[in-house]
Formats: C-alpha cells, sequence, structure tokens
C-alpha cells in the first residue's frame, strides 16, 4: 500500500462509519418516537387513569416530560408520535425482541383489540387505494411503487421527513414522496419543497410524466450526512450542543464573535445570553445569532447578521423573530424585546432596528438612549470586516478586495 492509498483508505473508513452512525442515531430516535406514539394510543384507550386527563394528556404529558430535563418532546411532536405510529404500524418489525416486549409493557402487556388490529396492517391494500390516484403513477412512472415502505426502507427516512409524509392522509400520494425521497436522497427542505410545489399533482397532469420526475430529482440538493447531524431533532435526542459552528463560515463566526465582545465591553447593561438562539414555530427552526438581555431596558436584545447585502425580506424576517420570541420567551417582568438587523457586503454596512409594531415614541425615548447607535454599530462592523477580511487566506488567483471608504471608528478615529 502507497501513502496515497493509505490516505484514501482512512478518509474512506471514516465516511462510510460516520454516515452509519449518523443512521444508526437517526433510527434510534424513529423508534423511540413509534414507541412513545404507541404508547399515547394504547394509554388513550385502555389506561386506568385516562378519564383524568381527557382530552389534556398530550399537553399534560409535555410539560411533565419537560420538567423532567426530556428535550424534543413538546405537544406538536408528541401528535407527531402518536400519528406516526397510526399511519406507520410495520415499524413495529424493526424492533428488536426485547423493545418489541417491552413497547406496551408499562401501560399493558396484551395490547387492545384495536391498536392489535393496527399493528398487524403492515400495508395498504392496493384494490383499496382511492380511484383519484393518477394512473400515471400506479404505472408509467415508478411501476414498483409501494403504497408503505418496508420497516427498513422507512428508516432510511429521517424523523423530519417522516413528520412531512405523516400530514399526507392520501396513500397513493404519500407513497409516491416516500418513494422519490429515497431515491433522490432529498433533504427535508427539498420534500417541502416539493410537497408544496404539488409535484404528485403535476405529474399525475402531465402528458410527460418522466420529464416532471427527472426535473424535480435534478433540482434537489442531495441530503449529506452533516445536514443529519446538525438536525435539531438529531441534538436534541443525543443531548449533543447546538453549536454556532453548525450554521456559521469563518467570516460570520468571527465577526459575530467581535460584536459580542464589543456590546459587552460598552458597559451599558448587557449580557449575554445565547448564539445561534433557535425557536420552533410548527416544523420550521429558526436561529438569531445573538441574544442579549439588556439590564437596564430590562429585554431582550436580538442581533441577527447578514453577510451579504440589505434585501427588503430582511426586515419582515427580524420583525417576524422579535414577534416569536415576544410570543414564547417573554416572562413577567420583561419589556418587549427589541432587534437588530445587520447587513454586511464589500459595499457597506445596512443597520435596520427591528421593534415589531412597538410605539414609535417610546423606542425612540427609552430604547434608542440606552442602544448603541446605528452609525456606531455600522462603523465597528465595517472596520472589523475589512480587518478580518485582509487576514484570511485569499484562493489562489483571487483579486485583493478593494478597500472601502474610511468611516468613523467606535473610538472617534479613523476604522
Amino acid at each position: 500500500m502507497n501513502y496515497a492509498a493509505l490516505i484514501k483508505a482512512i478518509s474512506s473508513a471514516t465516511t462510510q462509519l460516520r454516515g452509519r452512525a449518523a443512521a444508526a442515531v437517526n433510527q434510534a430516535l424513529v423508534i423511540r418516537n413509534w414507541m412513545v406514539g404507541g404508547w399515547i394510543v394504547e394509554f388513550e384507550q385502555t389506561g386506568k387513569d385516562r378519564a383524568k386527563y381527557g382530552t389534556r394528556l398530550l399537553e399534560t404529558l409535555a410539560n411533565d416530560l419537560t420538567l423532567r430535563g426530556l428535550k424534543g418532546l413538546d405537544l406538536r411532536t408528541l401528535r407527531d408520535c402518536r400519528r406516526l405510529t397510526l399511519q406507520y404500524p410495520q415499524i413495529r418489525g424493526t424492533l428488536s425482541p426485547e423493545l418489541a416486549g417491552a413497547a406496551l409493557s408499562p401501560i399493558r402487556r396484551t395490547p387492545s383489540v384495536e391498536f392489535r388490529a393496527l399493528l398487524a396492517e403492515s400495508h395498504v391494500s392496493r384494490a383499496a387505494l382511492p380511484a383519484s390516484a393518477p394512473k400515471a403513477i400506479r404505472g408509467t412512472v415508478s411501476p414498483e411503487l409501494p403504497t408503505s415502505l418496508e420497516p427498513a426502507q422507512l428508516l432510511r427516512l429521517s424523523w423530519s421527513q417522516l413528520q412531512e409524509l405523516i400530514r399526507i392522509d392520501e396513500p397513493w400520494k404519500r407513497a409516491f414522496f416516500e418513494n422519490e425521497c429515497l431515491k433522490g436522497n432529498w433533504s427535508v427542505r427539498q420534500l417541502q419543497r416539493q410537497i408544496g410545489s404539488l409535484l404528485y399533482e403535476r405529474t399525475g397532469l402531465s402528458t410527460n410524466k418522466k420529464t416532471v420526475i427527472e426535473r424535480a430529482r435534478k433540482q434537489a440538493p442531495r441530503e449529506t450526512i452533516a445536514d443529519l447531524l446538525r438536525d435539531p431533532y438529531i441534538l436534541e435526542f443525543t443531548g449533543l450542543s447546538d453549536l454556532p459552528a453548525y450554521s456559521e463560515d469563518q467570516l460570520e463566526s468571527a465577526l459575530l464573535d467581535h460584536l459580542q465582545r464589543f456590546l459587552l465591553e460598552l458597559g451599558r447593561g448587557f449580557c449575554f445570553e445565547a448564539r445561534q438562539f433557535r425557536m420552533t414555530e410548527g416544523r420550521k427552526h429558526h436561529r438569531v445569532d445573538l441574544v442579549f438581555y439588556h439590564r437596564l431596558l430590562r429585554c431582550h436584545v436580538l442581533i441577527d447578521l447578514k453577510i451579504r447585502a440589505f434585501q427588503p425580506a430582511d426586515a419582515g424576517q427580524m420583525n417576524f423573530y422579535v414577534n416569536l420570541f415576544k410570543a414564547k420567551m417573554m416572562v413577567e417582568g420583561d419589556a418587549p424585546p427589541v432587534g437588530i438587523l445587520l447587513c454586511s457586503d464589500k459595499n457597506g454596512t445596512e443597520v435596520e432596528f427591528a421593534t415589531a409594531g412597538m410605539d414609535q415614541k417610546l423606542f425612540v425615548s427609552r430604547y434608542l438612549t440606552a442602544l448603541p447607535s446605528a452609525e456606531k454599530l455600522r462603523a465597528f462592523l465595517e472596520a472589523d470586516r475589512e480587518r478580518i477580511e485582509s487576514l484570511m487566506p485569499q484562493p489562489p488567483g483571487a483579486k485583493k478586495l478593494p478597500k472601502r471608504k474610511k468611516t468613523k471608528a467606535p473610538d472617534g478615529g479613523d476604522a
């Protein structure tokens, strides 16, 4: 074996085993959630004290699990767990004998008649499929298309992908997207996009169905091992930290590091709280680059940095973040949060404050007197970006970045 072959062998083994580890974690998460759904269904049917909880069972359960420190099992996720069990009963076939025996034992070892019937239904009969299923999808596009995947195939899908699929009620439509997701190794974003763009319906109506499918497959960025490992559900399940490095490039990370220090060194009430703070709304995850608590204003300050020119939609997104934070994170005694949007590219920096409908007079008289001015933030960020870019290695043949027009630095000197 020569040295190049040694490097190649180690690299190949690392990639393969990393992928196997990611798949194993995902499978464990899906199986755990399927078991949770099974326990919930069985409790709702035969639990001794089910009447005590009634329609508030999942809400109560979500709160109690949170108090026990179990992340990733909020009310919406518990509903998805229950739906997963009902939609994909064949997952039980993937459980080890120990898990299969334990899956229902905490509630009752002998499942109810209804639940036993459910678990026995591994596949939907083709004869029972609705007449509305497009003929082309039944035959021309993918003759081998299953009405429901085998257990081993199901576990190749991520929990995030399964959350999208369980919301499709029509069996053939769901089977179509299961099939395409596996064939194209779609990311969850691509799956959402193709469902939203009515790919199934467009394929059924088209006279050249293979072309529609092939075009969709070419558009789809393939899911990577890194995508799966930094999925928020995987991170919560494994107890790993949701690190900023998962979603920042080198320049952005350096700018956020320096911006964080700059704000803390102002000495005007900023207390650092979080980096890459994640807020979940429905099945979408949103991240805010920096979150501070301002002890003088008694409010949170959300900061989002874009390494590009300002776009009109950015202001709306920042106001959405502020409103979402206000709805989910504010506690008694807090003043309404405020957002600061920073957009920086080679031509300059734009600074926008997001108040989410706050009275403008209140914002100007109270908030702006305590927060750093737009001019100070702009000068700091432009000077810092130029300094960082001058230190970063340039790719071979790259043109040297033009110097920006000098602006006044925060200390009054030239930046």
